[in-house]
């Protein structure tokens, strides 16, 4: 993936930085793999907003991704690579010899015409998937599931991977991006490789409007809203927010508040906690 900057013509052409799409070999989604998915638009089951500065944006159809990868020793190969408006990874469609036809994330250097394949005797290839037991110390993966048999819940945005540090019993040790060590089950199926589209993190939107057609509003800072509307509103001029710390409009701590509950089961599976992100510097957001 190579990125494609503009000439400033524009104000909003200044700043935008955006993918060249060079790797997309087909356009059109493959019709049976893609169903359509109600969008929440940020609102419950009776219509309440509960999460704010969500709604609007394109129209989009769900590619179903094959997150379980169970297909097992059955060769499949990459017949393109396809954009997917639902993940900033791009999307690989495979044909699979006995006429199947499913999606998986692309890995980092995946081409059409290469052959893939998933089971415990799967070779030690970029997109094979293995059993995390049958994977060597210091390989790369993702797509890594953690409950066997469930599908892949972790390491799956755009340039993401994990390690495999260490076996030990029935678990295997990984280090995910984040910087959190934690132990899976070793039954668990993982992904050979680094997720592609690794650029996505020099991407830059230029305007608010592209935002919008991701369905993202726009967002207000509670120090000038009133204080009728938000705790850190009111006061005159630029005023601080007269609290210890920041808080969300209905006056519990944030920006850095934990949130984790302390006696969640699986808090005995992680070996050292992820790394503490700098949300709120010298001027930082607010929420």
């Amino acid at each position: 993936m190579g990125t494609r900057s503009y000439r400033p013509y524009t104000p909003s052409t200044r700043q935008r930085i955006v993918s060249d799409f060079n790797e997309i070999t087909k356009t059109e989604p493959e019709r049976s793999l893609t169903t359509s998915v109600h969008r929440p638009k940020g609102r419950n089951n009776r219509g309440v907003i509960t999460s704010r500065r969500r709604g609007g944006g394109h129209k989009r159809l769900y590619r179903t991704i094959d997150f379980k990868r169970n297909k097992h020793n059955i060769p499949a190969k990459v017949a393109a690579i396809e954009y997917d408006p639902n993940r900033n990874a791009r999307i690989a469609l495979l044909y699979y010899q006995d006429g199947e036809k499913r999606y998986i994330i692309q890995p980092n250097g995946l081409k059409v015409g290469q052959t893939v394949i998933s089971g415990p005797d799967a070779p030690f290839e970029d997109g094979n998937a293995l059993p995390l037991s049958r994977i060597p110390l210091g390989t790369t993966v993702h797509n890594v599931e953690l409950y066997p048999g469930r599908g892949a819940q972790i390491v799956r945005a755009a340039g993401a991977s994990a390690q495999v540090v260490a076996k030990e019993g029935n678990y295997v040790t990984l280090k995910l991006p984040s910087g959190e060590v934690r132990l899976v089950r070793r039954e668990c199926y993982a992904t050979i490789g680094q997720v592609g589209n690794i650029d996505v993190r020099n991407l830059s939107s230029g305007k608010a409007g592209r935002n919008r057609w991701k369905g993202r509003r726009p967002k207000v800072r509670g120090s000038v809203m009133n204080p009728v509307d938000h705790p850190h509103g009111g006061g005159e001029g630029r005023a601080p927010i007269g609290r210890s710390g920041p808080v969300t409009p209905w006056g519990k701590p944030t920006l850095g508040a934990k949130t984790r509950k302390p006696k969640k089961a699986s808090n005995a599976l992680i070996i050292r906690r992820r790394r503490k992100s700098s949300k709120r510097g010298r001027g930082g957001r607010e929420s």
